[in-house]
């Protein structure tokens, strides 16, 4: 627990003051200065060392103790710690050649050999990585258990109208690009089966998609069958859709939008429990995955990637890509193509944002990979779905609210056009390198004069490994 909680800080501003003992607030002097970076991630391995011999193997989900730490979880925890250790974020001016990659390769390959040794392994259906609680996939778990302890996914992922209040998070245009189609290949990548232009994909960007698309996104006009609802189907359309769920800005609807700087036309279907009435969205008691063996696989492709073992990336991939559904190919390469280690690399980062999705990784892979500026000038945009009519007119909302209501218009009774959410046109600015290290806040520094701030933010201590 020390080294679990020690590495959240050391991931935020480098290194901090590794206490190890308890203090006592009249006898000790608590005005303990900062370890240096590398001796905080060496006190954070020794830690993990330390305990892992003295934890079970590993628990099973039928044991009373299921939802405590074993061995499996902490050699994976150790293994992503390294990995973080040998990143860009701790060796900016040698990201990629530096010592501790082999080091990151021989205990993620030791932790993937181990877990899968001991029984894990990706399960057959992705959308039951979460909902399925102690699957063989899942390598640590935090415990939910109504009343106590109590599970608020829903309420946040599902539109308004079906939940008890907007919805928190909702998927952008540019995310719903980022899934490949069903050949494993960019929808614009002219060697793929499904190739197309963005105009195109625009008006029909639910066909064809890798089937993790299906499982995680909701769209206007998909079957949506929440709350027990046989067949319903969820609109998102300006003067058709329920006020808490639409997007757009026809004018035609009579009505203006209040969802246009905080929606997208899209929702989350991942790890939803579909069969939850509108009251319990936030009462349940699904468990929380904090590490599923998909993670330790895909650590361990990066490893092996960056120290020149490639073939076992690949082969990482291509299990990821054949347990979402995407089509083999003559070639068996589940439309994988790379060449050399960057390539490599740019596919396990891409594959880490589709099958991570929703699960709170990408912000903190661009950070660790010193790839932020990627967001440089960027904004997000939204699909405003119209319904029409089969000669390509527009559909007089009346009749479009009749036939929505018998959940008869499908994705292709509507057309499709983009929106810049927020509609003010705010974009994201240049991302300092400072922001690859958080600053210690002023009212720590405050309270312990021996503490150093960090480079960028007006202190003189290096959070790197350098």
């Amino acid at each position: 627990m020390r080294a679990y909680l020690y590495f959240q800080m050391v991931k935020y501003h480098g290194g901090i003051p590794y206490i190890k003992k308890p203090q006592d607030r009249y006898e000790d002097d608590l005005q303990t200065p900062r370890n240096s970076t590398k001796e905080s991630f060496e006190f954070i391995l020794n830690d993990i060392e330390e305990a892992i011999p003295k934890l079970p193997e590993k628990i099973e989900p039928s044991s009373s103790n299921y939802g405590k730490i074993d061995a499996s979880f902490a050699l994976a925890f150790k293994a992503k710690v390294v990995l973080y250790m040998a990143s860009p974020q701790f060796n900016p001016s040698n990201p990629w050649d530096n010592s501790y990659w082999e080091t990151a390769y021989e205990v993620n390959q030791l932790a993937y050999q181990t877990l899968k040794e001991n029984g894990y392994a990706l399960i057959d259906d992705y959308s039951g990585v979460a909902l399925q609680e102690g699957n063989s996939e899942t390598v640590f778990s935090v415990i939910n258990k109504y009343p106590d302890k109590v599970a608020q996914w829903d309420h946040g992922a599902r539109p308004g109208s079906e939940s008890r209040g907007a919805a928190s998070a909702t998927p952008t245009w540019e995310f719903v690009k980022e899934y490949p189609m069903k050949d494993g290949k960019k929808f614009d990548d002219p060697n793929g089966e499904y190739h197309t232009n963005e105009d195109d994909l625009l008006q029909n960007y639910w066909e064809n998609r890798d089937p993790r698309f299906d499982k995680s996104i909701v769209w206007n006009g998909k079957i949506y069958e929440v709350s027990g609802k046989t067949g319903r189907r969820q609109y998102t359309s300006l003067g058709i859709a329920h006020e808490l769920d639409d997007f757009g800005t026809n004018p035609k609807a009579g009505v203006n939008s209040t969802n246009l700087n905080r929606y997208s036309g899209f929702f989350i279907e991942k790890n939803s429990l579909l069969n939850l009435t509108q009251s319990e969205v936030q009462q349940y008691d699904v468990d929380f995955v904090l590490m599923r063996f998909a993670e330790v696989m895909l650590n361990y492709a990066e490893t092996a990637n960056e120290t020149g073992r490639l073939s076992e990336a690949m082969e990482i991939l291509k299990e990821i890509r054949k347990r979402a559904g995407i089509e083999a190919g003559s070639d068996n390469s589940y439309g994988i193509s790379v060449d050399n280690r960057e390539d490599m690399r740019e596919a396990i980062l891409a594959e880490r944002n589709i099958e991570f999705a929703f699960e709170g990784h990408r912000f903190w892979d661009l950070r660790r990979l010193r790839m932020l500026d990627r967001l440089d000038g960027t904004t997000k945009h939204g699909v405003e779905s119209i319904a029409v009519n089969a000669d390509g007119s527009e559909m007089a909302l009346s009749k479009a609210r009749e036939k929505a209501n018998e959940n008869l218009l499908t994705e292709e009774d509507f057309k499709y056009t983009l929106h810049q959410v927020p509609l003010s046109g705010v974009k994201v600015n240049d991302v300092p390198d400072k922001y690859y290290f958080f600053p210690i806040k002023k009212s720590v520094l405050d309270k312990n004069e021996n503490l150093e701030q960090n480079e960028g933010w007006g202190g003189t201590f290096d959070p790197t490994l350098e």
